[in-house]
């Protein structure tokens, strides 16, 4: 065993001749034990927000989505996506035609997206999970049926229970410059709405419709605006994408789940990494205690430290001694820190112990999910701080070396 660390693990743990150091010890150690638990907690408190809004998405939001890099459609009808849709990792593949149109519902109008499905779409057995009102159910060549947003309904006030009434959608005719009368630039289709859902706010003011629909709203016959890919195993997801960016090259675009909510997850990241720097902040004025604590043991051992020279152990052998101590102090608070923020994590997981305090909330509790990832940059951030304190107490152990040697 080193000799600087042996003789730094017993001044740890042996009585000291002053009991201020053993309380100041003390302190420092329970200050990186609160720091290094709330660290971890909160960080995986975050991860439970994390993924509660995101599968809130999941139901909607496609596994991979493959949209032109240039322009606002393209042509499906090539070898590799005729090849792709039978490919049997995908459990669904749909064509998606979508634009902004023109929506009135009796005196009220409103500018919302008007996205076309094939079939496959509803192939999704989450999509009910989304619906506020009615049943989520797209029609056929003989019922001119719709789909419409949370916000669509909102603004339009539209009553699905109302057979007699129906949502109108206009799009401008392409190429017609000006007609005698306004409606004559439009292509019009008058659908009946039989479904309310909610998702994320970017979503909500989209009414969803047939291919076929859309196709003669927009007047565009074979081009779409995205393809849309769930897969059988969620886990290939990433594979899957490499193969799809490999074989579609530079004129496509690839987008998961992360990359098509991309605001979303900076927002939920940039509130993590806040609350982890604000905590990061405190655990370093809790750290530097060590330097007080080694400082008095320096004075306190300062007898011990002139035989050790005088048997013959350098500076630096000395200087590691009190290093090492200060790691210790700091690894041993850290350590039973991130025990006890792990047990705090399960217990919350199995029991729900800390209550959100609203019961017209989708949870009870709060959302905790944990990962390896983030004892590991708790633990380093403890060690880098901890290290940097202890190295400047482990050098001021050693500036008055020689003044030590003359008082004994």
């Amino acid at each position: 065993m080193n000799a600087s660390f042996y003789i730094a693990k017993r001044y740890l743990f042996s009585k000291k001749s002053t009991n201020a150091i053993n309380m100041i010890s003390g302190i420092s150690m329970l200050g990186v034990f609160i720091g290094s638990a709330a660290l971890i907690i909160i960080l995986s408190v975050f991860n439970g927000f994390e993924g509660l809004v995101l599968s809130m998405y999941d139901s909607y939001s496609p596994h991979l989505k493959v949209e032109a890099a240039k322009g606002k459609s393209f042509n499906p009808q090539t070898p590799f996506f005729k090849q792709l849709e039978s490919d049997a990792q995908i459990f669904s593949y749909t064509h998606v035609l979508q634009e902004k149109a023109l929506l009135r519902y009796d005196d009220l109008q409103f500018i919302g997206k008007v996205k076309g499905v094939s079939k496959d779409f509803l192939k999704n057995n989450l999509l009910d999970s989304s619906l506020v009102q009615g049943e989520f159910v797209l029609g056929d060549s003989t019922q001119q049926l719709v789909v419409i947003g949370a916000t669509v309904q909102y603004v339009l006030g539209v009553n699905i229970n109302n057979p007699l009434k129906r949502l109108e959608i206009y799009s401008p005719k392409k190429g017609t410059q000006s007609a005698f009368t306004p409606s004559d630039e439009f292509v019009a289709a008058y659908l009946q709405p039989v479904g309310v859902f909610q998702t994320q706010q970017e979503e909500s003011d989209m009414v969803i419709v047939p291919i076929e629909t859309a196709r003669t709203l927009l007047q565009e016959s074979k081009n779409v605006s995205a393809i849309e890919i769930f897969l059988k195993d969620q886990d290939d997801v990433d594979a899957f994408k490499k193969h799809l960016e490999k074989n579609l090259g530079s004129a496509f675009v690839v987008k998961n789940r992360i990359q098509q909510n991309a605001l979303l997850y900076k927002i939920l990241n940039s509130e993590k990494w806040a609350i982890y720097l604000i905590l990061t902040f405190i655990l370093i004025i809790a750290i530097f205690n060590i330097i007080g604590s080694l400082t008095m043991l320096v004075i306190d051992k300062r007898r011990d430290i002139a035989i050790l020279n005088s048997l013959g152990a350098s500076k630096t052998m000395i200087s590691r001694i009190f290093l090492y101590e200060g790691l210790m102090i700091a690894m041993l608070g850290c350590f039973l820190g991130l025990l006890a923020g792990l047990g705090f994590c399960l217990l919350q997981q199995e029991f729900g112990l800390i209550s959100m305090g609203q019961a017209n909330l989708l949870i009870d509790a709060y959302p905790v999910k944990l990962k390896i990832a983030d004892f590991f940059l708790v633990f380093m951030t403890v060690f880098t701080i901890s290290f940097i304190a202890a190295f400047i107490s482990s050098r001021l152990s050693i500036k008055r070396f020689e003044k030590l040697k003359e008082d004994l």
